[in-house]
């Protein structure tokens, strides 16, 4: 177990951004009186940190830079508390895939050198579980990249995290990416790129694994990078989406935000971004090349994930199943105890769902019975 409780972090996940971009996403912005320790603390750890940047920077120039790499990475996507970190963790297990793992998230800018003392220091200190749905936290586990992207970037939708009363500006400009300018979206293109190349190195891999629920904004984006990128498209029950959604956005921004949000203000946004980011996948799906997508009901996957997944693999025509289906296979069996969190739909979630999400209780044919 970490020394210390998620909740109780005396510092935010901006520690390991760099000044530049530090600066960017706090600059004019309002720190409420309750965490103005703890934005001092992170911005001092932050301004320590920030000149080892230099350091990685030259590495990954002399190594990196130019290196060509595996151009069709495969995205998982899907709203967040779709089953996209099971997915993840299960394809994860074949070991020509790459990721950034939970401690890269945090210090993307100490991946090249140093990791040994900064990773067994952040291990020490992190708890074990997610607080939200009991799963293992580890430093070396793939992660979703969008915290790192946040701390190597001003422009992503992550920022909500510290600064939620601009959560639904951040969704229209980082999110969708339908107020973004050319030089957020550039930024983007490129600072993706190189943390998916570091990532690769760090891991090992071949091909980039991506667990991203942000990303389902860009598909268009993604595909401007990686024309033949392969996709994953997760749907789950939109009332248990909702809930989960509810629970773990409340619980994870705790020890992340700088101000307040009022819970009912948080609960009118998850209804609108969700709406917002299933319009722009539906949008922009059709650009992606045929036989690069695959639509998959949560539900399905956790009823028969081995089979599910050798499914995955043959419509995306991804290789190597054979080889990694025996560390696939462990791992499930390894989860067979895992307990998960158990929904029973108050009237009022019932209620809001079908007001909001109608479109697509119709789309997947969910219901709440």
């Amino acid at each position: 177990m970490g020394l210390l409780e998620f909740s109780k972090l005396p510092v935010n996940t901006l520690v390991g951004a760099d000044w530049k971009t530090f600066r960017a996403i706090t600059r004019g912005q309002h720190i409420e009186k309750g965490w103005k320790t703890k934005y001092a603390l992170t911005k001092g750890v932050c301004r320590i940190l920030s000149p080892l940047k230099a350091v990685q920077d030259r590495r990954y120039n002399r190594l990196l830079r130019d290196k060509e790499v595996n151009m069709e990475p495969l995205f998982i996507l899907g709203h967040w508390r779709s089953g996209t970190t099971f997915v993840h963790n299960v394809l994860a297990h074949d070991k020509h895939f790459g990721y950034t793992t939970t401690y890269q998230t945090v210090f993307p800018h100490l991946m090249m050198w140093g990791q040994p003392m900064f990773k067994k220091t952040m291990a020490w200190l992190m708890p074990d579980k997610r607080p939200t749905d009991n799963m293992e936290l580890n430093v070396d586990l793939p992660q979703e990249e969008e915290f790192a992207l946040s701390n190597m970037m001003p422009c992503s939708y992550y920022n909500f995290w510290y600064l939620p009363q601009n959560m639904m500006d951040y969704c229209d400009r980082f999110l969708t990416m339908e107020r973004a300018t050319e030089e957020e979206r550039r930024t983007f293109r490129e600072t993706f790129l190189k943390l998916m190349k570091i990532s690769l190195w760090d891991t090992g891999g071949t091909q980039f694994l991506s667990k991203n629920p942000p990303h389902t904004g860009k598909v268009k984006e993604l595909l401007e990078i990686f024309p033949n990128a392969k996709f994953i498209y997760l749907m789950r029950n939109p009332y248990t989406v909702f809930e989960s959604t509810r629970s773990f956005f409340t619980n994870t921004i705790i020890p992340l935000q700088l101000q307040r949000i009022a819970p009912e203000q948080m609960e009118a946004n998850i209804l609108e971004v969700y709406a917002r980011l299933y319009r722009k996948y539906e949008q922009d799906k059709h650009l992606i090349p045929s036989g690069n997508l695959i639509e998959v009901k949560f539900e399905d996957f956790e009823a028969d994930a081995l089979g599910m997944t050798e499914h995955i693999y043959k419509t995306l025509s991804i290789p190597g199943f054979e080889a990694a289906k025996a560390d696939i296979t462990a791992y499930l069996e390894k989860k067979k105890g895992y307990k998960k969190n158990a929904y029973k739909y108050e009237s009022r979630t019932i209620e809001l769902v079908e007001r909001h999400w109608e479109f697509a209780l119709q789309d997947w044919g969910y219901t709440h019975k």
